[in-house]
């Protein structure tokens, strides 16, 4: 049994967390959604509310800790930058005496879908084969958001994947590099992310891909609004490959 985040990515983008549930049932993976878990916290703490962030971890926490007596073997998430967070519940609650244990087996069982896909990826391959012609040349550009290549240190993980799934990846100059989003940073500083967003979508859009894949919520609605190309969550693109 695997537990799904509950977080921002429902309310944003509510295909994305129905297609990795349907991607694990075609593995055999049972996919348990927590509807009450709620926000993981990472904006309040981003916005320097750290006690308020600090009571909704506590309350994540409550939310996802049946599951895990029940024998969850993992906390997935779809959101990178809610995964980095989570990764950290541990760190950030480890002075709690009624929290601190709960915290750390929480961050250690938390993955991102991609480890899990990883995991999984000789099993799923040959169901992608049967309906290669959705995925066979089609050229996508994939946005590394920066919780993933460096918060989750999973750098080239989504990438490997899509390429091994058959998908024809575009060349995205100065991939390391930030879409402007981050977080709250939107907001904060306007002008310096719309600057940030612009140069990133020049970049993914230089090698004339039909879609731009991602791996964060945060990512994806702040380059859609600069691009009349889909931004999708790539395990949606996956799911398609293997519906149609």
């Amino acid at each position: 049994m695997l537990v799904l985040d509950g977080c921002v990515q429902p309310a944003l983008s509510p295909a994305t967390n129905a297609a990795a549930a349907r991607v694990l049932d075609r593995l055999g993976i049972t996919l348990v959604r927590e509807q009450s878990a709620g926000c993981c916290g990472g904006v309040s703490f981003h916005l320097n509310r750290q006690e308020a962030a600090l009571d909704t971890m506590r309350r994540v926490i409550d939310a996802w800790w049946p599951h895990v007596e029940q024998g969850a073997e993992a906390i997935v998430i779809t959101a990178s930058g809610c995964g980095v967070t989570v990764k950290e519940y541990g760190h950030l609650l480890r002075h709690d005496p009624a929290y601190a244990a709960k915290a750390q087996r929480v961050s250690e069982l938390t993955k991102d879908i991609s480890e899990v896909i990883a995991g999984e990826s000789a099993k799923l391959k040959p169901l992608v084969t049967r309906h290669s012609s959705l995925v066979t040349g089609q050229r996508v550009a994939f946005h590394a958001p920066c919780s993933l290549q460096h918060g989750l240190k999973l750098h080239g993980k989504v990438e490997t994947l899509l390429a091994e799934f058959g998908y024809s990846l575009t060349d995205v100059p100065e991939a390391h590099l930030c879409c402007g989003s981050a977080g709250t940073y939107s907001i904060l500083q306007p002008e310096l992310s719309r600057r940030l967003r612009d140069n990133k979508i020049a970049a993914l859009t230089g090698g004339m891909p039909s879609a731009i894949l991602t791996a964060n919520i945060g990512c994806q609605a702040h380059l859609q609004g600069a691009t009349a190309l889909p931004v999708r969550h790539w395990i949606e693109a996956l799911d398609d490959a293997l519906t149609h």
